[in-house]
């Protein structure tokens, strides 16, 4: 790379236990000390975009036909890092560094765990002191390299200065892995060899070369007995804890402990991996700076758009430049309210849930299976085959525009054939010519909201659960009793819907995945974690006097 940049490859950055990672440092081609921008993941900085990610890479460069040209030409755009050429010339330096065991990086490979957040701490200090650098560092990349940024900013790295986790989840237990204590085994069964072990360090099956040498991603070829005992094995370590236990502890960032200016990126179109973590961590950090960004669209599109590359800019230029461009002055929430057509138009607020909010219960009667205002006192129930389509509860068209925004959740009571079972819980709205309303996700098309919970992992968290929002424990089995009735509330992930009148809203409740294009992405189908013989029962909601089943959704209102 000539012209504005240094480029400067496998540059070894030194860790405590006497190893060193590598890491690929772009700079400006002039004196003086910048402003570090930089990510850390398992996805290999050598291995490009293109080669690595095809199918998203041409969808990219047809929402974006510019993505190659006008300053940039591409040949270091890497999957969820932020391109160099775009961010150089105007005076960061970016880095990107191979976590240990992935990449040119050798060692063990252990995603999410406290020695590589440690690392990455590490990083950030030598970063901050090096000669070209002006003594501030911020964190940029998505999912993965988002994940890392709330872990390590909860250390509070001396020279750590912003952070920019765009869709990543926060906490590993809730956000990613265990829905309501579910496994969502499907994406990280496939992810495991297509994303990581592809890229561990010293992989010589690996099908990627580096486009300047023609060589492996990966370093030196290791041994496959070495090379299966430099790893833990990540799918098999979250089957086998099904408790928020100090292993998912110990992967989960302590929000509270972070201090840093942040902007977190949550993708509205994103439920069940990259919206819920961003919420959560920007209600919880104790930032005294912090914002909340929404966007729709795909994973990894909006991150690369010029008009988000501009705002990932304009934080940093305040924050790691000190350059008084008004954004102390932005409003603290901005997130996209969506239409059943696609479009969306922006909300702006100073807190999350929306100041205009008004919670509003949706009372279940399983007789009629309609969703009112007011509860009914007639006791009634309906049952479903726990691993069929479920049942419906409709809630009458609107005669005038209303729009739900924010998280949202549903109190059931409930009773099971057998000790346990599983609820998956789909919000979806439907046009006057009952058609239903179909949103592009962040991965695959999706519905309105979805909620998840097992029952056996009812407990609750007094301190933590809001009248709006239950926050489950889940440090315990408490199995049911066959055919006894309990209260259960289930946590519904954030959501944004403008809908229009003569459009109506389903609430959908069943035993299993209900995704829209088949196979879906994110499935909870793992047949030890879902015994047919425990989840396969009969399902039954109980309505009406003392069962008040009711669904709590955020209106906002005009």
């Amino acid at each position: 790379m000539g012209g504005q940049v240094i480029f400067e490859k496998n540059v070894q950055i030194p860790i405590s236990d006497g190893g060193a990672l590598r890491a690929n440092v772009f700079r400006p081609d002039k004196p003086g000390q910048f402003p570090v921008v930089m990510a850390f993941g398992i996805y290999g900085k050598d291995v490009h975009f293109e080669d690595a990610y095809g199918p998203q890479w041409n969808n990219l460069n047809k929402i974006y036909p510019d993505l190659c040209k006008n300053g940039s030409s591409g040949a270091y755009l890497r999957w969820e890092i932020a391109d160099p050429e775009r961010w150089v010339p105007d005076d960061y330096i970016i880095i990107a560094v191979d976590a240990r065991g992935s990449g040119e990086s050798p060692g063990y490979l252990d995603m999410y765990s406290p020695r590589e957040t440690r690392d990455y701490y590490e990083c950030i200090e030598w970063a901050g002191v090096q000669t070209w650098s002006n003594g501030k560092v911020g964190l940029l990349g998505i999912s993965y390299l988002a994940v890392k940024q709330w872990q390590v900013a909860a250390l509070n790295p001396p020279h750590l200065a912003a952070i920019i986790p765009w869709e990543g989840a926060s906490n590993f237990y809730r956000d990613s892995t265990r829905h309501g204590g579910i496994w969502s085994n499907s994406f990280r069964v496939a992810w495991w060899p297509r994303q990581a072990l592809i890229n561990q360090n010293g992989n010589a099956e690996t099908t990627h070369r580096d486009r300047e040498t023609g060589l492996p991603t990966t370093g030196r070829a290791l041994s496959r007995d070495l090379l299966e005992g430099n790893r833990s094995d990540s799918p098999s370590e979250t089957a086998r804890h099904f408790l928020d236990d100090q292993w998912f502890l110990d992967r989960s960032a302590v929000l509270e402990n972070i201090k840093v200016p942040l902007l977190s990126a949550a993708n509205f179109g994103g439920p069940g991996n990259h919206l819920r973590g961003n919420v959560e961590g920007f209600c919880n950090a104790s930032s005294k700076n912090k914002w909340l960004f929404g966007h729709v669209g795909t994973h990894y599109e909006s991150f690369y758009l010029p008009q988000y590359v501009a705002l990932q800019k304009r934080f940093f230029d305040y924050f790691l430049k000190g350059i008084h461009n008004g954004w102390d002055q932005e409003p603290s929430v901005q997130v996209p309210l969506r239409y059943p057509d696609g479009s969306v138009k922006m909300c702006r607020d100073n807190s999350w849930p929306l100041s205009k909010t008004q919670w509003t219960n949706y009372f279940l009667d399983a007789a009629s299976r309609n969703l009112t205002l007011e509860a009914t006192q007639e006791l009634s129930s309906v049952s479903f085959d726990a691993l069929g389509d479920g049942v419906d509860f409709d809630l009458a068209p609107s005669l005038s525009e209303m729009a739900f925004v924010g998280p949202a959740s549903l109190r059931l009571w409930v009773s099971s054939t057998t000790k346990d079972m599983d609820l998956f819980v789909l919000l979806r709205a439907f046009s006057p010519t009952d058609e239903e309303v179909i949103f592009i996700g962040a991965h695959e098309r999706i519905r309105v909201a979805l909620g998840w919970l097992r029952a056996s992992h009812r407990k609750l968290d007094p301190l933590k659960t809001k009248p709006w929002q239950p926050y489950h424990t889940h440090d315990e089995i408490q199995e049911l009793e066959p055919n006894k009735i309990y209260p259960v509330d289930v946590e519904i992930w954030p959501t944004s819907l403008i809908l229009p009148p003569g459009f109506s809203l389903k609430l959908t409740i069943c035993g299993k995945d209900m995704e829209v294009d088949k196979p879906g992405r994110l499935l909870h189908n793992d047949s030890v974690d879902r015994d047919p013989s425990i989840y396969g029962g009969i399902s039954t909601i109980h309505t009406g006097k003392d069962f008040d089943s009711y669904l709590t959704l955020p209106l906002l209102l005009a």
